[in-house]
Parts: C-alpha cells; structure tokens; sequence
C-alpha cells in the first residue's frame, strides 16, 4: 500500500513521503502528516535480533512507500557507517534505575546525527524520482545541534547548497565552533541577531514567500528543510525508540509486552514526537514524559491546555531546548483534533496573531499519552553533580532536564515503569557546564582545558568531532539582523 501524506492545514491536498521530504513545509504553511499511521509488520521477537541497519528498515518502509527497498536501503547503509563511533549506532546504557538511549554517537555527537545523517540521502533520492533539475536549497534554523548536524550531512552533496541561521550568543562555544568551522563549498553559515524563535519564525517566513519561490525557480533554486518540520527529519527519529524496546526485550531487562515510559527533554517537539509515533506503530509505551528546561511553555500546555508563548526567553546551559514556539507540537495539534485540518488552521492563525491559543477540552483528554515536567537550572545542574557522584555517568544539561523530571514524575506519580531516557548529546558539547556542575573549582578554567579533565572524568576518549574544532579555521563569519534573513539568502544566492 502507498502511504500518503497531507498538510495539518489542508485535508484535501495528498503527496507521496518523496514529495513530502522535497517541499519540507507544505505550501500553506502546515507540516505534512501521515494520512494514516503504519503498524510495525514484525514482531519484537524479530526486531531484537535486528541490527540497528535492519530496523532502520522494518520501520521507514512503512513510512516511506514510494522508495524501493533498494534505494531505501542504500540511503540506510550510507547514513549508519563508519561515521558513528559505535558499531551498535545507538548503545543503551544502565545508569542507576534507569536506562539512558545514548544518540550522540554521530559525527557532530548529538542525536540530530541520528535523522541528518540519513536526510541528505533521502532527500537526493526523492530529488530523482520526481525528476527535480534544480539545485537544492536547505534553508535551516538551528538552537545549537541541528545546525552542525545538517551541515556535515550535506556538505559537497551535488545538487544541494545549505544554509544555516543561528541565534548569535545563543549556542554553546562548542557548538558555534562547530558550525563556523565547516568545510564545503555549497556550506553557509549565518548568526542572527536575535534568539531561536525568531531564526525560526524566518526561515517559515522565507518557506511561505511565494515570490521569492518564483524568483528561486527562475534562478534554478528550490528550497527544503533540514529541520524537523520535514518529515524526512522525522522518520529516522522514530526508529532508535523501536530499536531501545528491542533490545531492552532481548537483554532481559523487561518481559514481552511489558510498557516502558519514555523520557525526552523537549524543544521543538520533534524527538518525542518520533516516541509518540513509535507507540502508534505499537511499540509498547505508556507514558511519554516531556522535560523542559526554564523556558517551559510545553510544561505549561500539558498542565493548562493553553499554549503561550508570550513570556520572557530564558537562556540557559541546555540551549538546545530554549525555545517558546515547539513547531512540530502542530502534528499533535492536527491528531488530537481528530485530523481537523480547519481547526488546526484556527489554533496555529491564533499563535501567529496573538502567541497563543487554548485547545478545546475534548482535545486535552486525547492527551493522557503525555506527562510534563521541568528542571531549574540549579536542578539541571544538581542532576549532573549526583548522577556523576552515585554512578560515574556523566550526562549533558539536556539529558540531566531529562533525568531530574524523569525522577520527579516517577516520585509524584508512584508509577514504577522501567524508565527509557533519551540521552541526546554528548557531555563534550557542554564541558563547561558539564564540569562546573561536577565541581565549581573548574569554572574559572578555559573551555579547551576543561575537556581534558572531562576525559579524565568521565573515562570516555573526547571525541573526534572535538579534537578537529580544537585547531580548526573559522570559515563562516556572516551576521546579519533578524528581518534581514530574506536578503541575506538572496545575497548569497546572487539572486
């Protein structure tokens, strides 16, 4: 059967999941959707002998049906290669009660590794079975990970540029190192003055500018997105979390059939959105625990019904999630909506006017998938110092929000499920942080120094993705204002 897939904001409109990964966003601005969810044709009997290569494959062929098991197999074996630094891609590790879903073991070590790179092959795939001559734009906002994630997915890819908006002091120096450093002719980096939000809010903007669609085209240009609003990006997430069941199942550590919680510290709502996904496909979830940071407007929707994004823009040690406008909660929105293209619409034309809107009470029961909760720095912080402390294990600040809620929930709720977090980036990305919460003595150390004496801490080798930025030249220095983005892109285009 050929899945296809619609906008959230127009129900009429179908394409195939190899259009739905070209165009990114749908015309009308909506995130396209599966017209139904796929179930998983294996058993978990099968899946836990399964490399993680093998269930890659079991669960993206049910999403994308328009792709041959050829070149979707390809696209897999070029994605999940040497490039990770473990041969299993994505390790499952016991800290304390609970089990850690390490996904940093990618290029730029953090998950986005885990979607971006497979995206650039997908993507070029999908550019020749629907005979695309133009070359390739990816348009991308990033709070710190998937800037660096897309870059190296698709540096020298033929038939693609990339261009890259980040918030300027609004990333780790790790992370800004990263992207600024990156190599690749068709490769451009930008820093905005201003935060992710408004990164994002422009590049949906420039996404939706239908003149400047025109002019691209009769340039030669087309854009797509290497976010999460592209379901290409979301994919690929959904199958570590059927991956995690699997093997948890074969190591004994939980009976056939018996639910496990899931844990995800959340930002633009994509990665948990992939576990949610994964529960429909049934895998067996019961709670879906969503971890904020101090910028807690998902925490808040959850407890309230109301999303509000109009509140102060914390930063904080897990850039990564400071983000108040979650884009891909909108696929959420859509299903609990009961597939209400028109009322989604509603909701998302209320955010745009008045940064908020209240979903109806029917929909708030369709939530009970959901748990929220959130961390406070000093919490964020005292989860790294205790976990390291009780155990050795040395966790970032987005996996410690994780941690400190899963712990929360599980002491309010009295609910007793063995506990899945997803750990999703490497300590090394946020030494500073890291290790002034594991003593403050270092926090008057410099940043390079300190990832020598993570090393020594932590017992794990830095990574390469490390070592190359210690010398590395800065190659992008681009900055320009936040309502500047649409000229900037056009600058660099010559267009």
């Amino acid at each position: 059967m050929n899945l296809l897939y619609k906008s959230t904001r127009d129900a009429q409109h179908t394409v195939t999941a190899s259009e739905a990964i070209l165009k990114g966003l749908a015309p009308d601005g909506g995130l396209f959707v599966p017209v139904s969810m796929p179930k998983l044709d294996v058993t978990m009997e099968q899946l836990k002998d399964m490399s993680y290569q093998e269930t890659a494959y079991a669960v993206m062929k049910q999403f994308l049906t328009d792709f041959t098991e050829e070149e979707l197999k390809h696209c897999i074996a070029c994605a999940y290669d040497s490039k990770f630094d473990t041969e299993v891609i994505a390790p499952l590790v016991k800290v304390g009660d609970t089990y850690h879903l390490e996904l940093f073991h990618g290029a730029t070590i953090a998950f986005k590794d885990m979607a971006l790179s497979i995206l650039p092959h997908l993507l070029t795939t999908s550019a020749k079975k629907n005979h695309v001559t133009h070359e390739i734009v990816i348009l991308t906002a990033t709070s710190g990970d998937t800037g660096k994630a897309a870059l190296a997915g698709f540096a020298d890819v033929p038939g693609t540029r990339i261009i890259v908006f980040y918030p300027k002091n609004g990333v780790s120096r790790v992370q800004e190192l990263q992207m600024v450093t990156q190599k690749g002719a068709n490769t451009s980096v930008v820093a905005i003055h201003g935060n992710f939000d408004n990164a994002q809010t422009g590049v949906k903007a420039l996404f939706e500018d239908q003149e400047l669609e025109q002019e691209l085209m009769e340039k030669g240009f087309q854009f797509s997105s290497a976010n999460s609003i592209n379901i290409g990006r979301l994919v690929p997430q959904v199958v570590y979390y059927v991956y995690a069941y699997a093997k948890l199942l074969k190591n004994e550590e939980i009976a056939p059939g018996e639910e496990i919680n899931v844990t995800v510290p959340t930002g633009n709502f994509g990665n948990i959105l992939a576990a949610y996904y994964a529960k429909q496909m049934g895998v067996p979830i019961a709670k879906l625990i969503c971890a904020s940071n101090e910028n807690k407007v998902l925490f808040d929707f959850f407890r309230t019904g109301t999303y509000d994004k109009n509140r102060e823009f914390v930063l904080t040690s897990s850039p990564s999630m400071d983000i108040l406008i979650s884009s891909n909660l909108e696929r959420l929105i859509y299903t609990i909506a009961g597939a209400d293209a028109e009322k989604d619409q509603e909701l998302m034309d209320a955010l745009k006017a008045e940064g908020r809107y209240d979903i109806t009470p029917e929909m708030k029961e369709k939530l009970s998938d959901f748990a929220g909760g959130y961390a406070t720095e000093e919490e964020t912080m005292a989860a790294i110092r205790d976990t390291y402390r009780s155990t050795g294990y040395v966790m970032d600040p987005h996996t410690a929000v994780a941690a400190h809620v899963c712990r929360a929930y599980r002491k309010d709720s009295g609910d007793q499920r063995k506990q899945l977090i997803a750990s999703t980036a490497s300590p090394y990305k946020f030494v500073k942080s890291v290790m002034t919460a594991i003593d403050e003595k270092y926090g008057s150390m410099e940043e390079f120094a300190l990832i020598d004496e993570l090393e020594k801490a932590s017992g794990t080798p830095v990574p390469h993705a490390i070592e190359e930025i210690r010398s590395a030249q800065i190659l992008h220095t681009r900055e320009c204002d936040a309502d500047k983005m649409k000229d900037t892109v056009k600058e660099m285009l010559a267009i």
